[in-house]
């Protein structure tokens, strides 16, 4: 699977306009600093001591193993802190010299205790003794996905209608990122912002799969259809299984949050509608695992 570049070009869609980045803050005005001078100030400072308040975060934390050490090799992440425990910089070491032999700017470790990343963190969240402080992902519009794939015969797209839980949505691109998809479609309100509740559920494919949000999902999937994708809403009132689709073009997989399902905008948007074969006392399943056996079978039948 290629790298997609997350570029916005000048009228991109419903995203050119925005003054926002992935996470929702506001960018900084001026010139950026370089990383090494962003972050030489920090570099080798000992953590805030036990009681003591850790400093703001300049972005996202973003906390685990598999995170950590998938945005610190990411040369689209900028990295503000690396807060660690002695178990947990050991464990990264592999991360760290694979960033330093991309020649990578990254700031050294600040050495902190678990109970500091406990009190930094959501309640129960599992950081394996680490926490990065980074930059938002540049965003990536339709019009970029588009682009980019232009040249491709065969290409798979997530769309999610209003799937809010951030589990869900990080287990789907983890889900993603495994099968081969190329982007994950959310829309702009009723998802979840990119988070480190976000990012540890997808276990490091927020770094691999683009999270392109939308203000309009029926006009996303206008735009996607005109630029030769077909889209395919699953609902269990689907008439047949994905199976029985010809999915070896390019794709949109429409899925709808629980409850709920597809909206019917959506759905009329979709160019065809099918179904799971699930059945038994449970008929459906979470979205997150719909999901994964939706690529799995799409995966399958281009084999």
């Amino acid at each position: 699977m290629g790298i997609m570049t997350r570029s916005r070009h000048p009228g991109s869609g419903p995203t050119s306009n925005r003054q926002t980045d992935r996470t929702g803050a506001r960018p900084q005005q001026g010139n950026p600093p370089r990383q090494d001078q962003a972050d030489e100030a920090g570099r080798g400072r000992r953590g805030p001591g036990k009681g003591g308040r850790p400093p703001a975060a300049r972005g996202v934390l973003l906390y685990g193993l598999h995170p950590v050490a998938a945005a610190w090799t990411n040369p689209e992440r900028r990295i503000h802190r690396l807060l660690a425990t002695d178990s947990g910089r050991a464990a990264l070491e592999q991360a760290i010299a694979a960033a330093r032999a991309q020649g990578l700017q990254r700031p050294e470790a600040t050495p902190v205790d678990r109970t500091e990343l406990d009190r930094m963190l959501p309640p129960g969240a599992v950081h394996q003794g680490l926490v990065v402080d980074a930059s938002p992902l540049p965003e990536l519009g339709i019009e970029d996905l588009c682009n980019e794939l232009v040249a491709e015969p065969s290409a798979v797209i997530v769309a999610l209608d209003q799937v809010t839980d951030p589990h869900n949505v990080g287990a789907i691109l983890r889900s993603a990122a495994a099968f081969g998809a190329r982007a994950v479609v959310v829309t702009e309100r009723h998802a979840p912002e990119t988070t480190g509740v976000l990012a540890k559920s997808a276990s490091g494919a927020l770094e691999a799969v683009p999270l392109v949000r939308v203000t309009n999902l029926a006009r996303a999937l206008t735009d996607l259809q005109q630029n030769g994708f077909w889209s395919v809403g699953l609902a269990e009132s689907g008439p047949s299984t994905l199976a029985k689709l010809d999915l070896t073009g390019k794709t949109v997989l429409v899925m709808g949050a629980e409850g709920s399902g597809l909206r019917r905008l959506t759905m009329e948007r979709c160019d065809a509608i099918a179904r799971l074969p699930t059945g038994g006392p449970v008929g459906s399943l979470n979205v997150s695992n719909a999901a994964a056996v939706a690529l799995y079978e799409v995966a399958r039948l281009r084999e």
